[in-house]
Parts: structure tokens; C-alpha cells; sequence
């Protein structure tokens, strides 16, 4: 595995009263990003990056790139890591083959608010219309995956992103965390649309439960990235309480990496879940590095202050870029229903 060819370019701080501007530009974060993720998918289709498939046999060495990417750049891991698991689901549910040069999104949202609709015309084909939210990639993708409601229910459906079919509602995406990820709201014009697998197919497959750990393990690498500076500052010898901030942050983070491997082993064990743990390990992985990412935000902080925040425009960055990321964990939503299932209320 290389990482190389996708690396976040380094780019000097500006020296005080050097006159050079350094303004927050969203729209050249995702330009330079989507420059990067381009890269990132001429190195899978040559091999320079490898994601085996979840249950493959090297479930960990999928998630370990991912985190690997994450670590270097959080917005330039999430496009990624859609593009990744829609080659999984499309694998997993017999849908299209990505072809070369493609690039693909995963748009499966569904916060409160108009929602995408799908009607099966007369010869048979569906198209999709109205408005989806949270569409990561939303100019740089050549396709997505996307769910929408039809007469029968929800349904997951392979959508190419064609000029006049789709388009990206300007202004809708205003954080300053992940504005590389260019993940606006999309509103679809009668778009073509192809069902992949069936009515709720999408959610009920083992390999949802596979992809959220993924997820997680991008919020793992972003963990590394914020605590470089914790690791730059304890060995300057910035003193004690530095330190124990720094073995809080390293016990966190080894665990996280040995439960994320634990995972890895278990899913390729029963890729198909026979033994319906999945969800179960799902909610307890995700619930787990999600946490760990929020300590480690604070450890760092508190250990660092606002030095980093204010004068390392990476740091800053890649904690911004954190903290929105790992809202994709629903917190007690997601920790109540982990415990109704370890209390036996719920069937796994």
C-alpha cells in the first residue's frame, strides 16, 4: 500500500507580516480534493491501493488503508471511502460494474425534510426526482448510489450524475469542518436511475453493518492526525501533564486499533452473518471510536491549547474536519439501541 500519490500537499504557514494571505477558501478545498480523490482512484485501478472487499479474507487490511487515508486527510477519506463501499454494495447485490475512470458516491441520508422519490415509468424504467441531502462528492462523483421512496418502499438505485439530471444547491453546504468533502444537498431532475437489489435491500444486508465499521475506521485515522501535535509536543519535553495526556490518547488509540482488527476477523469469519452479530458489533465499534475520537480531541486540547488551533492551519483542520465527521455516530440514539440489544429487548 502507497500513499503517495494522494498525499494532502504540504503547504507552508505564512510568516508573520509576510503579507500572505491565508483566508479560508471552501470552494479550493474541494477543488484540491477532488484533484486528490481522482488520484486515489487511478491508484485502485492500478493497484497502488488496495481495499479488499468486507468478509474477503483481509477485511483488516481494507480497513487499515482507510484509516491510513483518513489520517492524512479526513475530506479526501470520505470521498474515498464511499466510492469503496459502493463497489462493495454493487458487488454485494449484483448491481453494475464500476467501470474505469468512474467515481462513485454513496447518498443514503435520510434526515427529516424532503426526500427523493423514485416512479417506475410505463416501459419500465425508473428515474428519481426531488431533493437529497449530504451528498459527499456531489461535483467531482461520476455516479452515486442513492436511496429514494417508491410505491413498494425504499430502494437503493445506481444514478450516472449527468449534466442537467442532478444538481449541486449552492450555499447548502456551510461547515467549515470537512469542506473538502463537498457534500452539498443534490436536487434530482427525472435523473435515471437502475434498482440495485431489492425493496429495503440496501439496509438489510450484512454488509451495511460491514461498511459503518469502515466508516469508523476513518474516524480513527482522523484521531491519529489531531494528536500528531500532542506526540510533537511531548517530545519537546513540554512536561508532565503533557505526557499523561499523551499515554491517555495512546491507550485510546491502541485499543481502537485492536478492536477495529477484532472486527475485521469476525466479519471475514461469517462475512454473511450467519450468527446476526454484525449489527451488535457495529453499534459497539462505531459507539467505541467515536469515543475515542472525542477524548482525544480533548486531551489534545487540553494539552496543547490554542497554540495549534490558531497558528497550524493542518491541525486546525483536521480537528474541524473530526469533529464534524464523527457526527455521523447518532450518540445516545445509537448507545440506546446498543443497549436495548445487549439487555435482550431487542433481537440482534
Amino acid at each position: 500500500m502507497t500513499l503517495d500519490a494522494v498525499r494532502r500537499p504540504v503547504v507552508p504557514d505564512p510568516q508573520p507580516g509576510s503579507g500572505e494571505a491565508a483566508d479560508f477558501d471552501a470552494r479550493a478545498l474541494r477543488e484540491e480534493t477532488a484533484t486528490r480523490f481522482t488520484s486515489a482512484i487511478s491508484a485502485i485501478e492500478t493497484g497502488e491501493l488496495s481495499f479488499p472487499l468486507p468478509g474477503s479474507g483481509a477485511t483488516a487490511d481494507r480497513f487499515a488503508t482507510l484509516r491510513a487515508v483518513a489520517e492524512d486527510d479526513l475530506c479526501l477519506a470520505r470521498l474515498v471511502e464511499g466510492h469503496v463501499d459502493a463497489t462493495a454494495i454493487l458487488a454485494e447485490l449484483a448491481g453494475p460494474n464500476v467501470a474505469t475512470g468512474q467515481r462513485w458516491g454513496v447518498w443514503a441520508a435520510e434526515p427529516p425534510g424532503e426526500a427523493l422519490s423514485a416512479v417506475r415509468r410505463d416501459d419500465g424504467r425508473w428515474d428519481v426526482s426531488g431533493l437529497k441531502q449530504y451528498c459527499s462528492g456531489a461535483h467531482s462523483c461520476t455516479h452515486a448510489l442513492i436511496t429514494a421512496r417508491a410505491e413498494d418502499g425504499r430502494r437503493l438505485f445506481a444514478v450516472p450524475l449527468t449534466e442537467g439530471a442532478f444538481e449541486p444547491v449552492r450555499g447548502s453546504w456551510q461547515a467549515l469542518g470537512m469542506a473538502g468533502s463537498d457534500t452539498p444537498d443534490v436536487r434530482f431532475h427525472s435523473a435515471a436511475a437502475e434498482p440495485v437489489g431489492g425493496v429495503e435491500e440496501y439496509l438489510n444486508r450484512p454488509g451495511f453493518q460491514h461498511g459503518g465499521i469502515g466508516v469508523a475506521a476513518c474516524w480513527l485515522g482522523g484521531a491519529r492526525a489531531v494528536a500528531r501535535v500532542l506526540g510533537a509536543a511531548a517530545r519537546r519535553g513540554s512536561g508532565p501533564h503533557t505526557d499523561a495526556h499523551l499515554g491517555a490518547v495512546d491507550i485510546d488509540l491502541r485499543a481502537a486499533d485492536l478492536l477495529l482488527e477484532a472486527a475485521a476477523a469476525e466479519i471475514d469469519a461469517d462475512p454473511l452473518d450467519v450468527k446476526g452479530e454484525a449489527r451488535l458489533r457495529s453499534l459497539r465499534v462505531r459507539g467505541f471510536i467515536e469515543a475515542v475520537c472525542d477524548r482525544t480531541l480533548g486531551h489534545v486540547g487540553r494539552a496543547t491549547g490554542a497554540g495549534p488551533l490558531c497558528h497550524d492551519r493542518r491541525h486546525a483542520r483536521d480537528v474541524a474536519d473530526l469533529t464534524v465527521y464523527i457526527r455521523q455516530h447518532h450518540a445516545e440514539r445509537n448507545l440506546a439501541e446498543l443497549g436495548a440489544l445487549v439487555s435482550g429487548r431487542e433481537e440482534k
